[in-house]
């Protein structure tokens, strides 16, 4: 078993590392266009879907495929990948470099492995989540191969906490720390695994947005907690996850789910 771990890091590192350089060169020069959810779409999505979901079909040619830009439905596969082939595309159009490309690996519906490389920031995210699969396998998340761990600091009003656009009416109530807009789904909740925030929030991030990090900031010592009583994984066969969303709370240690989970409840019900 070690030696098929060994081949999914492999590919996952190889293959984003391939799509993100082409990305780089189209970065900031893509004309976007607008989807029917209201987020943009760039030809360069496109391609990089293209490029991801034919690298797996070639490297794991019995394994499912969900992606963003075209595999909405969940397979049959025992396993399956999950693609968000350009997380970021408005913060890529305009210019902003933060944005990533971003693998789930999923076994019977749960993630057990994620990766996230973000190539304007040379950063690469990974970790192993066995959870309650009974896998044999690594364990940990890394950033550029190194061991990453949430923070054990304390709450103060110097911390960062990330919020995503759609939930902005949290800056209108007393909030505890200082808030960072970060416009990555995967990134704002990765930098909670990585220790540099104690705490974000998704309100509408879908099934793509989330498979990778499930896995990475749990592997650090997150706290994940769903703002839906409905439970995110297993996903179900032959199920549509397109307009699916799945808020989200992510803190970096369980004694903070008390002081954040009011205000982001209070949001959601908004």
């Amino acid at each position: 078993m070690a030696d098929f771990w060994t081949q999914v890091l492999d590919f996952a590192q190889s293959t984003t590392a391939r799509v993100g350089a082409q990305l780089l060169q189209d970065f900031g020069q893509a004309q976007a266009a607008e989807k029917s959810d209201g987020s943009l779409v760039t030809q360069s999505d496109r391609w990089a879907d293209e490029a991801l979901r034919g690298a797996i079909a070639q490297t794991f040619p019995d394994y499912g495929v969900l992606s963003e830009e075209v595999e909405h439905i969940f397979p049959a596969n025992d396993w399956c990948w999950i693609v968000d082939p350009l997380d970021g595309t408005t913060n890529f159009a305009r210019g902003l470099p933060i944005w990533g490309i971003s693998l789930g690996l999923l076994y019977r519906g749960t993630p057990v492995f994620g990766y996230v490389h973000l190539p304007p920031l040379g950063q690469s995210f990974y970790g192993y989540w066995r959870g309650e699969s009974g896998l044999e396998m690594p364990t940990g998340a890394f950033l550029n191969d190194r061991p990453i761990h949430t923070s054990t600091d304390t709450l103060t009003s110097n911390h960062f906490f990330n919020l995503c656009t759609r939930s902005t009416h949290l800056l209108k109530n007393p909030f505890p720390c200082k808030i960072r807009m970060l416009g990555v789904a995967t990134y704002n909740l990765l930098t909670v695994a990585a220790g540099a925030t104690l705490g974000g929030v998704e309100a509408t991030p879908k099934i793509w947005d989330i498979a990778a990090v499930w896995a990475i900031v749990q592997a650090a010592g997150a706290t994940w907690t769903p703002l839906e009583t409905t439970p995110i994984f297993p996903l179900e066969v032959g199920k549509d996850y397109g307009d699916r969303a799945y808020p989200t709370l992510v803190v970096s240690q369980p004694a903070l789910v008390p002081t954040f989970l009011p205000l982001v409840q209070a949001e959601q019900e908004k």
